[in-house]
């Protein structure tokens, strides 16, 4: 049996040739946020220096940014202090060298930070690069087609943001290792849902602008429309769980056959009211 002044001697001495490393740590960590700090705030100062920042607030994108309560420089000196900040965490661990289980788990949360925030980055970032090329996109297309038919260029616009959204967020989450078979059915599902009532959005008022006699069944065929969407988009959430699927094929079914009977009163109605006209 060990001797209690024995194991405060153990004790005190692995303290003891643990402090060199301790104290390393900390000024690591020191250095690390001063340094950060310091870079930042310069950083801040030479996107504000550089009229980058004038430039991209008077854009679509940059205004929303600065609704956000944020502003370029700002965020990117932000990111820069939190990049240089996560290295110093990172450099403080390995000096620690902590064995063990803690020690390991230690480690691997010093090697996913920089994936998390360079997964935040791309995800603040690339909306907002992807809120610029679409309303540039939206813009370049509206002269293409009539003045009448502007919500075909809005419905692009819309299409091409959802979608570009979709794989940006693909892209932040594989580098914070978040995708999966989960992950993948679910973006696709919301950009089936997004999709499908942008597209109606625009169809259905393209179609009533034209031929004002669908105006009285146009919120029925949004409903339809929608509701067909979010079934496929129900869909293609749920397809990796076993079993859902047949659930939705039936649901599906019972739902088409339950619009085609609503359906037959507003076709009656629709093709008597076209032929008193004609």
């Amino acid at each position: 049996m060990l001797d209690l002044g024995e194991m405060l001697n153990d004790f005190l001495s692995d303290v003891i040739s643990a402090l060199p490393a301790i104290i390393a740590a900390i000024l690591v960590l020191i250095i690390g946020y001063v340094v950060g700090k310091f870079v930042g705030r310069a950083v801040n100062k030479i996107v504000e220096k550089m009229g980058l920042e004038k430039a991209f607030d008077e854009t679509d994108a940059g205004k929303s940014f600065k609704k956000s309560g944020m502003d370029l420089s700002s965020f990117i000196g932000g990111i820069t202090t939190a990049f240089i900040i996560v290295i110093s965490i990172v450099v403080a661990i390995q000096i620690l060298d902590i064995g063990g289980t803690v020690g390991s788990f230690m480690v691997d949360i010093a090697a996913y930070l920089p994936r998390l925030l360079g997964g935040v980055v791309i995800i603040v970032l690339g909306t907002v690069l992807v809120g610029f090329l679409a309303n540039l996109v939206g813009n370049i297309l509206k002269p293409v087609f009539p003045s009448a038919k502007s919500e075909i260029a809005d419905m692009l616009k819309n299409l091409l943001q959802i979608g570009l959204v979709a794989v940006i967020l693909l892209i932040a989450l594989d580098l914070m290792l978040l995708s999966g078979e989960l992950v993948y059915p679910l973006i696709l599902g919301f950009v089936i849902i997004g999709a499908g009532i942008a597209l109606t959005d625009g169809l259905i008022k393209s179609i009533t602008d034209d031929h004002k006699e669908f105006v009285p069944v146009a919120g029925y065929a949004k409903f339809v429309l929608y509701s067909i969407f979010l079934v496929i988009g129900a869909g293609a959430i749920f397809a990796t769980f076993e079993g859902v699927t047949n659930v939705i094929a039936n649901i599906s079914w019972a739902f088409a056959i339950a619009l085609g009977i609503m359906l037959l009163p507003v076709v009656y109605n629709l093709a008597k009211k076209m032929t008193k006209e004609s």
